[in-house]
Parts: structure tokens; sequence; C-alpha cells
């Protein structure tokens, strides 16, 4: 049902905030309402027709169902924040939403180990709510409602449990498959791509249990498994594939570097004539032109084609800056910015191209947004 995700602090989930736990966020998604109402709509009528006493009531025992399972997946996703919370990972929010729920960490150094026990801490709650359910109901009379719920939730919290074992991501079972590939390869990149092909694997068997099985028994399959089969596969091949495409993102990383996605570049003073840059231009084919200021820091880069559209008796008299279009503010990097440190020093920047510097200030290239993030996704960007 869930996985801790790490995700930046800053990133929003709309929703209803239910407050803190532990001091962590606890935001109810607006997704959890409408899983809240086909559950009352579901169990309604069922729980009418096993006690036709209480009338209208039965959707006030489906609704009680209902928040009785957010409760779980609150204490599952408690466990994992918890047990992070121990190994001094920071926990951004709890969302409780459409699929259950998920934990969001900020940025956190992980290891093999840890990152299981902090997977696995959310189904080992669950089991624990199924145990001590089970023993409630030892003390409980058979028949009544609140016998009803209390082993409606016993089977959920196995269910669940069970379900999030599995040995796929995005299931907190996948951190299994990646922990042990991470282990032997020493690369969390490539044990989060094994885990991602495994809950793709995990899909396909689904699908066919769901649809296997009762051919094999001689029946036809039931619709409306087959319908929830379908979207809980959809939503689990999803969340494979964002796993893998995010792991060979983090593997392509390395090998980013401004000085080698750079153009480039040559800085002109500000002031300096259109007809020094134009030779300068031509001295430099290829190269880019950086206007910088009195102290030195990259202002503008200059527009060639508006450079070129300098008529030629006013190329003299003219000021580069004319032809330049802005840069903004702070928007230069140095050119050994590499890795996820440069992802994260562009992500405060302003706009979409980026003068480099040297360590003496020098300007030799300028950077394009699309160039950094035709590199991390290995896709080029529309407009490239």
């Amino acid at each position: 049902m869930s996985r801790g995700q790490q995700v930046p602090p800053r990133e929003a989930s709309p929703g209803l905030s239910l407050g803190r736990i532990a001091g962590i966020p606890v935001v109810l998604a607006w997704s959890w309402f409408v899983i809240t109402a086909f559950i009352v709509l579901v169990f309604g009528p069922r729980v009418s027709g096993a006690f036709p006493e209480i009338g209208p009531g039965a959707y006030g025992v489906a609704l009680g169902y209902a928040l009785l399972l957010a409760a779980s997946v609150l204490i599952h996703e408690l466990a994992h924040a918890l047990t992070a919370r121990a190994f001094g990972w920071p926990t951004t929010r709890i969302v409780l939403n459409l699929w259950g729920g998920h934990t969001q960490f900020a940025s956190f150094n992980a290891s093999p180990g840890r990152s299981l026990a902090v997977a696995l801490a959310g189904p080992a709650a669950n089991f624990v709510l199924a145990g001590l359910g089970w023993a409630l109901l030892q003390a409980m009379t058979p028949g009544s409602v609140s016998y009803l719920l209390v082993t409606i939730l016993v089977w959920a919290n196995l269910l669940v449990a069970a379900f999030n074992v599995l040995p796929g991501l995005p299931l907190d079972g996948g951190r299994l498959v990646e922990s042990a590939v991470w282990k032997a390869t020493g690369s969390q990149e490539k044990g989060t791509v094994a885990a991602g092909w495994a809950g793709r694997i995990m899909v396909v068997l689904l699908l066919g249990v769901v649809v296997g099985v009762p051919l094999l028994q001689g029946r036809g399959p039931d619709l409306t498994v087959i319908l929830i089969a379908v979207v809980m596969g959809a939503f689990l091949w999803l969340g494979a594939t964002s796993a893998i495409e995010n792991a060979r993102m983090r593997q392509r990383l390395p090998a980013i570097s401004a000085g080698r996605l750079q153009q480039r570049a040559l800085g002109l003073p500000a002031g300096t004539t259109v007809l020094a840059a134009r030779r300068l231009l031509r001295e430099n084919p290829g190269a880019a032109v950086v206007v910088t200021g009195a102290s030195g820091v990259p202002e503008a880069v200059v527009d060639e084609a508006a450079l070129l559209a300098v008529p030629e008796e006013a190329a003299g008299t003219t000021a580069v800056n004319a032809t330049a279009r802005r840069l903004a503010a702070g928007a230069y990097v140095p050119e050994w910015a590499e890795g996820q440190e440069l992802v994260q020093f562009l992500a405060r920047l302003e706009g979409s191209e980026y003068a480099v510097v040297n360590r003496q200030g020098a300007v030799t290239g300028l950077l394009h947004q699309r160039t950094v993030v035709q590199a991390i996704t290995g896709k080029t960007t529309p407009g490239a």
C-alpha cells in the first residue's frame, strides 16, 4: 500500500491537514474521500443485509470501517516514519490518499539494512494490529456490529501487510529486492532497477492469477475482481516504472557537470561595442558571449541575431548590452559543479540559462537548462 518516498521538503501535496503526530505533519489528500465514498457505497448495502434492523445506520458502519482502515494506514506510515527517525532521517510528512498512503522524507543517507528496516516497519505494524484485533475478538460476542468491524479490521490489516511484503516496488517488500542487489553490487540504483522490474513481474502475476485461476476451475473471471486488479495493477506498474526511471536518472547524475555540459562562451565587459563583439564571434565560431558587470559578475547573454541586426554605421557606437538578454540574478555556476550538487544548485536559480565561471571568476561557458534536463533524463526536451 505504501513505502517511504524521498522528496524535496518544499514539494506540495494538496489536502486537508490533520495536524501533527509525534511532530510529523499528517495530510489527508482529497483523493482519500474518493476511496471512502467507494467503501461506504459498496459495504453499506452488505452491512444492511447482515443487520437490517439498523436501517440507514448501515452506511455509518461502512464509514466506520473506512475510518478504521485509514487509522490502520496511518499507523503503518507512522511505523515507517518513527523507524526512519531512529536512523536520523527527517520526515517531511505523512499523506493518506486514494491508494492508502505514503511517508515522505527529506534528503537522507541510507544503507541497505536501514532502508529495509524502514520499509518493513509498516507491514510489521499491520501484522501487530491484526494480532491485537484477533485477541480482541476472543472477548467479543459474535454477530454484533462491533464484532463485524473488528473482524473486517483484522482481515484488512492482514491483507495490507501481506500485500505490502510482496517483493517488488513500489510495495514495501520491494526494498528487500533493492537491498539485496544493493548489498551485492554496491549500487542502490541497480537495486532499485531490479526491484522495479520485480514490481512489474508482480503485476503480470497478479493479472494472471485473477484471470487464470477461474479459467482453470472451469468458470469465467469475475468482472469486478478483474476491474479492481487492473486498477491496482496500473497503480503498481506506474510506481515500478517511476522507480526504474528515477534510478536510471540517478545513475546518470555522476556524469553530469557544468564543465562538460556547457556551451563555450566568452565574457565581455558591459559597454563593449557591437563591432568588437562581432569581431570576437568571428574569431570564435560557435561560442556564446556573456556580458559582465563592473565587478566581473555575469549579467546578460548576447543575442546573436540582435547583434547582427545592428546597422553597420551604428556598430561602433552601440554598446553590446543593447543586444543582450538579461540573466536572472545570480544565474552563474562554477564549472566544477556536478551531479546532485549541480541539480540542487540550479533548482535554486531562476531562468533557463546560466553563465559558467572558473575558479578565477572568469566566464568559460553558458549552460542551458534543457541541456541539463536532457542529460539527466536521456530525453530531448521540446524545442531543444
